[in-house]
């Protein structure tokens, strides 16, 4: 029997967006190459700190804004 995945949409930072399901926080991140990279999450209003990226599930309809911190002057 062939596993098929699973897809769910989401809102990412006001966009629908639709990935594999189940996915983790540090997935999602990872799937859009902001992996290990300094960023602010929020899901559904709520700030995600990096400490929490792996144990926090990204499911269907979740609202997720990620702002990449860039240093400069």
């Amino acid at each position: 029997m062939a596993l098929t995945k699973n897809f769910m949409n989401i809102r990412l930072n006001g966009r629908s967006h639709e990935l594999a399901a189940p996915l983790s926080m540090t997935e999602l991140l990872e799937s859009l190459d902001l992996g290990g990279k300094p960023v602010v999450v929020e899901l559904n209003e709520e700030a995600v700190f990096p400490r929490d990226y792996s144990a926090t599930m990204v499911g269907e309809g979740a609202r997720v804004e990620v702002v990449a911190l860039a240093a400069g002057g």
